[in-house]
């Protein structure tokens, strides 16, 4: 008997000793929806291949930002976290809070146009893992056919389908502006890819690196179309109800019999939200995307139709062996296999090919972005973070709440010139 409790006790030593020998990677996300368990599915596999290493999740949501520089101050952020705010990563960068992952990891794996997107003032301070597109019109095939509505290739004939389904009794966008502390983003979308169609990429770019004002004549045209859905009455509960809905339930709507709303506009993740909110439902057959059209020929002269993309790239906090190895782990085509596969998402992999997604919206969305002639990040992710997580945020909400566009663009326009 003696010999046994001392075998337990050499057994439950060496148990101990495993224990604390365990490294702890901290990963903060933002991802609601199926989008957790996919992500979890990552650090699962990557834990099985490394028992010595612990990957603990910490869910916080879109009041990232915040919760972010509340943790930096305190000197406790996390390890790493995956995010979209180009702008923020400079922020952190010129502050010495993240590390360059210039010599510590390896970019052979991702898509050589991605990689790009995360350098910064010679260093490598973001890797480019899970893109989106952003220029898509969400609908619903069957209804379309059922009343037969047809699919727009330009803004004029989605404008007369606007009208169309109004005089049918029915409303053509759903819009959900509210996101927490994030409230507003999902109109900086509209916003941006509203400015392709209109002003050009050149003049994006000039918008985006503050080398035009806010009050500039372009970008209040982009405003004002964007503000004109709801002076039109396209929008299903008007301003009130886009302010109130969260983004992850506005296409809901799309799905109800009968519809409450024919079409929605956001990126190619919502497909998580849609499987998340109605059973059973399939891709191309109970909903479907098409690119938001073009609205001035001038803005693309080689006729093609501008793609707004964005994308999550992985920052590090913290330079420990174990946290390098995990961010290098998410850039992997076994990462960006899985994410794919149990989301029906984009992949940044470098040998990605669209034929391989058994989805035939991400498919769709794929080829979208290996083909389009003209493309541009995420505006809003590219200025710095009082911009583009805060007064453009809150510009929107303020001009679909009613006050004067020429207000909110003078408010965003005097935080700009103090944040850039």
């Amino acid at each position: 008997m003696r010999k046994v409790l001392v075998a337990l006790l050499a057994l439950s030593l060496v148990g101990l000793a495993a224990i604390a020998q365990q490294k702890v990677v901290n990963v903060m996300h933002g991802w609601p929806g199926e989008q957790a368990p996919a992500f979890q599915m990552i650090v699962d596999t990557f834990e099985a291949a490394n028992p010595d290493i612990d990957v603990v999740v910490e869910i916080v949501g879109r009041d990232r930002p915040a919760v972010l520089a509340t943790r930096l101050a305190a000197g406790n952020p996390p390890d790493l976290t995956p995010h979209p705010w180009i702008g923020l990563m400079k922020q952190w960068a010129d502050d010495g809070q993240i590390v360059d992952l210039t010599d510590l990891v390896n970019t052979s794996d991702i898509n050589p146009a991605l990689v790009p997107i995360g350098e910064y003032d010679g260093g490598l301070y973001g890797l480019f893992i899970f893109p989106n597109v952003k220029s898509l019109i969400w609908y619903n095939p069957k209804e379309f056919a059922a009343k037969g509505y047809e699919i727009p290739t330009t803004w004029y004939q989605l404008l007369a389908l606007c009208e169309q389904i109004v005089a049918d009794g029915g409303a053509p966008f759903s819009i959900g502006l509210e996101s927490g502390a994030a409230s507003g983003w999902p109109g900086t979308d509209w916003i941006e890819d509203i400015m392709l169609r209109t002003a050009g990429a050149d003049v994006y770019d000039k918008w985006v690196a503050h080398e035009i004002s806010w009050t500039d004549a372009r970008v209040k045209k982009a405003f004002e179309t964007f503000g004109s859905l709801f002076d039109k009455g396209y929008v299903f509960g008007g301003p009130i109800g886009a302010l109130t809905t969260n983004f992850g339930d506005a296409a809901d709507p799309l799905f109800l019999d009968p519809p409450a709303a024919y079409m929605h506009h956001q990126a190619t993740f919502i497909q998580g939200f849609f499987n998340d909110h109605f059973d059973g439902l399939v891709a191309a057959e109970d909903y479907d995307i098409f690119p938001l059209p073009t609205i001035t020929p001038a803005a693309t002269p080689d006729g093609s139709i501008p793609l707004l993309v964005s994308g999550d790239v992985v920052t590090v906090f913290n330079n420990r062996p174990e946290v390098i190895k995990f961010a290098q782990f998410l850039t992997s085509e076994t990462a960006a296999n899985i994410w794919s596969s149990e989301l029906g998402e984009l992949s940044a992999y470098v040998n990605a090919d669209p034929a391989q997604f058994e989805s035939p919206i991400t498919r769709k969305a794929q080829e979208m972005l290996l083909s389009a002639t003209v493309s541009r990040f995420d505006g809003s992710d590219l200025m710095p973070g009082e911009i583009g997580a805060g007064a453009f945020w809150s510009g929107v909400l303020d001009y679909i709440s009613g006050i004067n566009l020429d207000t909110v663009l003078q408010a965003i326009e005097a935080a700009a010139v103090d944040a850039y």
